[in-house]
């Protein structure tokens, strides 16, 4: 665990309140919306840079613990998420969307630090990384069309817009670089992808400071959207480690891979999510704003919850 992921939610948090201080000047609030999607188009190159897909055969190696974690993190999860928003975002629409794109994509970066954290299988769940990031992809805007229609009218040109933007550029890029560095990995392993690697909270925090600072006043005019999110927020994180817990139960799954089940479906990857709410929804800036907020919620949580199977590790000897 580098410094940049022990410290990643109060990074984070800096680079709101950074945002939120530099939006104060209105040079700085008119134009720095400009830059929130180059800084997320460098995040997302980083990542898929990094995501190793070439690994994709080595989780159907474990059927059982993969067929599992798909089937809640990409059924349950988005249903979860749309009756948790109708039950307490169905007056706040703009908030149920950012909710909902919020809940239905795994994390596929921070979920392995607090696996290792909490001695999870750190290799089956990296193993799960390229399989989560593809369902991920495919899935998003379905769930966002599908449930997202039911809330408000998402026009299907905008939505396949943002997605060829901020999703298939980064990834294709990434991808001639893996082609172009073929024949010299060296450099490729040892220098561009950690580099990267760790560069990617630098890249959202910018991101996140630009967005806080062209849009931070819909948050300091509706300072309540913290209290709304945080029962919906923190409701799913429960529920789904109690889903995982008893699912770990039931498979007869050793405590290692319940912990790494109970990090990948709880863990979310809001990165993904913003890049195409800051391009599908410019004119509902609160959508975006849900998916900065969500991390500040989820980060603490997941640091809790590695301190709490870590005690039942204790329990079970």
């Amino acid at each position: 665990m580098n410094i940049l992921e022990k410290f990643q939610t109060l990074i984070i948090l800096s680079g709101v309140g950074m945002g939120l201080l530099l939006g104060q000047l209105p040079v700085v609030e008119q134009n720095a919306g400009a830059f929130i999607i180059p800084f997320i188009l460098l995040m997302l190159y980083g990542l898929f840079l990094t995501i190793p897909i070439q690994n994709l055969k080595d989780a159907f190696k474990h059927i059982k613990f993969l067929s599992t974690s798909t089937l809640i993190n990409f059924v349950w999860s988005p249903l979860l998420a749309w009756a948790l928003g109708a039950i307490f975002l169905s007056d706040h629409p703009a908030l149920w969307i950012g909710f909902i794109m919020l809940m239905v994509t795994p994390c596929t970066d921070w979920y392995l630090m607090f696996t290792a954290v909490a001695r999870g299988n750190v290799p089956l769940s990296a193993s799960l990384l390229p399989v989560n990031f593809i369902l991920q992809i495919l899935l998003l805007p379905v769930y966002l069309l599908i449930f997202s229609g039911t809330i408000t009218a998402v026009p299907f040109n905008t939505v396949l817009e943002s997605i060829v933007l901020v999703i298939f550029l980064p990834f294709i890029i990434a991808h001639l670089t893996r082609l172009l560095f073929k024949n010299r990995k060296n450099l490729l392993e040892d220098k561009l992808i950690p580099f990267f690697s760790s560069a990617q909270i630098l890249f959202l925090t910018m991101a996140i400071t630009a967005m806080f600072a062209s849009q931070g006043a819909y948050l300091t005019n509706n300072p309540e959207v913290l209290f709304i999110m945080m029962i919906p927020v923190l409701l799913f994180f429960i529920i789904n480690f109690i889903v995982a817990q008893t699912a770990g139960r039931v498979m007869n799954f050793s405590y290692a891979d319940t912990v790494s089940l109970n990090m990948t479906i709880i863990a979310r990857n809001s990165p993904v999510a913003l890049a195409i709410a800051v391009t599908a929804f410019v004119d509902q800036p609160l959508v975006a704003l849900v998916l900065v907020i969500g991390p500040l919620i989820e980060l603490p949580v997941l640091a809790i919850i590695s301190q709490i199977l870590l005690l039942f590790r204790k329990r079970r000897g």
